[in-house]
């Protein structure tokens, strides 16, 4: 154990710090979770109109969420808006931001995806046995899209939590940044502390992501 470093954590509260800055990643990440399915269903939904306008601006939003990296987003909404605008963003809010920026693309692409991918016959049959428009899409394809929905959009939660990582860039003490600072404060007295401290943090978010992955697997699984 002391070869590892792991005993670091069991020094003072450093093991209850890196719980503290696991929860401040978890936390953004839920936020901005939550802000991603709700707007990426009306984004989503207005992905699939025929407005031509509609269409070019929300590919060019999408295009401009894949092609540019989280890290830059980042840099620009914290530290650009306060320079350029004069905004005293908090590092959270803004971080927040970003990610529910970025799962708000993600999320529309999804469920215009999802919508495309109903035969046209469900609307067809819908309609031949005279539900209005309300009706065919509460009663037919909203079901539908659900179970095609949420196996895809579980997967886009992990990749948002692990991705949360990033955040230590603007400050932020979250579970990377506890880990540096106990490594760097023990340094002379477990110089092995780095190996076994990171594999702890690896150990936190493979128990945390690998439930809502299985969780994916098996309900993609069930309603195939």
């Amino acid at each position: 154990m002391q070869n590892l470093g792991i005993d670091v954590l069991f020094k003072g509260t450093n093991f209850v710090r890196l719980l503290s800055g696991l929860w401040v990643a978890v936390r953004i990440s839920l936020i901005s979770v939550i802000i991603s399915i709700v707007l990426g269903l009306v984004v989503g939904a207005l992905m699939t109109s025929k407005n031509r306008i509609l269409k070019v601006i929300f590919r060019i939003y999408l295009e401009i969420v894949r092609i540019m990296p989280q890290m830059v987003l980042l840099f620009i909404v914290y530290f650009g808006t306060t320079r350029v605008f004069g905004w005293n963003l908090e590092a959270e809010v803004s971080a927040i931001l970003v990610f529910s920026f970025w799962g708000i693309a993600e999320m529309g692409d999804l469920v215009r995806g999802a919508l495309i991918s109903i035969p046209k016959i469900q609307y067809e049959s819908a309609m031949a046995l005279g539900m209005d428009g309300k009706q065919i899409y509460y009663h037919v394809i909203l079901p539908q899209t659900i179970r095609r929905l949420i196996p895809l959009s579980i997967n886009l939660i992990t990749r948002m939590i692990k991705t949360t990582s990033l955040v230590m860039m603007i400050g932020i003490v979250e579970v990377l940044k506890v880990a540096q600072q106990i490594i760097e404060a023990n340094r002379r007295s477990s110089p092995n502390a780095a190996f076994g401290i990171f594999a702890v943090v690896f150990l936190l978010y493979f128990l945390i992501c690998w439930p809502i992955s299985k969780l994916s697997v098996y309900l993609e699984k069930r309603w195939s």
